[in-house]
């Protein structure tokens, strides 16, 4: 079984996967299940009323559980796949227990193409947070103490992962634009 294969598995048996992506390191579980967006706050020790952001497969998939006005699918169609997070309203198909007493929800579809195959095959929505402690740096390659800590169903190294900046994320509200973090991207 490959990398690929074991992580499906892990996701729909309600676990957490640790994994590489295009910026960083990081954790990943189905939006779907609530056990496992517990254990992700659990492993970083942060607080939930921050909300996660959450990967799609495609512009389709984001609409579904997104609200795109004109100028949220123009950012989506020129960006994605990339470091673009463009946070829309939620629509009611994200479930109650996913960012509680959130109306919009950051989502992206990613570079990695890792990362955007797992969410094509589990055929829904997965969290991503970068596999850090709240407030600390994030992970550029795994330590011993994250291959070990518990919660993690799945770790999968890919070795060291070149610094780049994060991904800038965007909030399109009645097609005004705001730029709530500076990543990589730069809105032309």
């Amino acid at each position: 079984m490959n990398d690929s294969e074991k992580a499906l598995e892990v996701l729909r048996a309600h676990g957490v996967i640790l994994h590489p992506t295009e910026t960083c390191y990081g954790l990943a579980c189905d939006v779907f299940n609530e056990k496992a967006i517990e254990k992700i706050y659990e492993i970083k020790g942060r607080d939930e009323k921050k909300p996660f952001a959450i990967l799609v497969s495609d512009i389709e998939m984001a609409k579904e559980y997104g609200i795109f006005g004109e100028k949220a699918l123009e950012l989506a169609e020129k960006y994605w796949p990339g470091a673009l997070s463009i946070v829309v309203p939620r629509t009611e198909k994200l479930p109650s227990f996913f960012n509680v007493g959130e109306k919009f929800v950051s989502m992206r579809i990613s570079s990695d193409k890792f990362s955007t195959n797992l969410v094509k095959a589990l055929g829904r929505p997965i969290i991503t947070t970068s596999a850090n402690l709240a407030g600390e740096s994030v992970m550029y390659e795994i330590s011993e103490e994250w291959k070990n800590k518990n919660l993690i169903s799945l770790v999968i190294d890919g070795g060291k992962i070149p610094k780049n900046k994060p991904s800038t994320v965007v909030k399109v509200e009645d097609d005004n634009i705001t730029v709530l973090r500076q990543g990589d991207v730069v809105l032309a």
